[in-house]
């Protein structure tokens, strides 16, 4: 389990908190739904719980243990928004090795099968793909490094319906085997798979109650 405990955020150029005093609970397997305003620091606490970025007060803990920055960047993979902009490799192969020194092939024909990728051109550069398969390239990217949480932050923004069917239906397939935070403008999408949903307003961060 991880666990936030009074998470309290405040950028140096700003007046106000953008994450005060958050608690949040995850548990292995759970898909967790986070929505909010635009600006509401949504994208900003992924960060935190990603290590990217430091937070002034509170701590996080990992099977209840203190953990560092350092630490949760190696227990999260982070799927940023738009994450085809920082695709490096000249071709999906080299994307999906970059910054190994080796890696099975079979490991990664594993995580493409995995992502509906499995029969992508490896040699072909990772502009040629669709919109959608983009997003599950760098899902795939992130799932290489087998991390305990992987983070996804508006992983339909920018898609015409179709695509995000085809990201909808990319997280209903790894949803029994990962542990999930979705930040979404668009909940309804992700609704089936949901375990928990919350809401980001004003610094704090409160559980939606499930329709009955």
């Amino acid at each position: 389990m991880l666990e936030l405990k009074d998470i309290t955020y405040q950028p140096q150029t700003g007046n106000n908190k953008v994450l005060d005093n958050i608690n949040l609970k995850i548990n292995k397997n759970e898909i967790i739904l986070i929505i909010g305003r635009s600006g509401s620091g949504k994208t900003t606490l992924l960060e935190i719980i990603s290590g990217l970025i430091e937070f002034q007060k509170g701590s996080i803990l990992w099977q209840n243990q203190l953990i560092n920055s350092r630490q949760r960047r190696w227990l999260c993979g982070m799927v940023f928004q738009f994450p085809e902009r920082y695709f490096l490799g000249s071709t999906i192969g080299k994307e999906l090795k970059f910054g190994y020194n080796s890696i099975k092939e079979s490991k990664i024909k594993n995580v493409l099968n995995k992502v509906g990728l499995s029969n992508i051109n490896l040699t072909s550069p990772p502009e040629q793909l669709s919109g959608g398969q983009q997003r599950r390239l760098a899902v795939a990217i992130q799932l290489l490094r087998s991390p305990n949480f992987l983070l996804l932050d508006e992983p339909t923004a920018g898609l015409d319906w179709s695509m995000k069917n085809d990201v909808k239906d990319l997280i209903n397939n790894i949803s029994s085997e990962n542990t999930i935070i979705i930040v979404t403008h668009e909940p309804e999408l992700f609704e089936e798979v949901t375990s928990k949903k919350f809401v980001l307003y004003e610094g704090k961060l409160n559980q939606m109650e499930e329709k009955s």
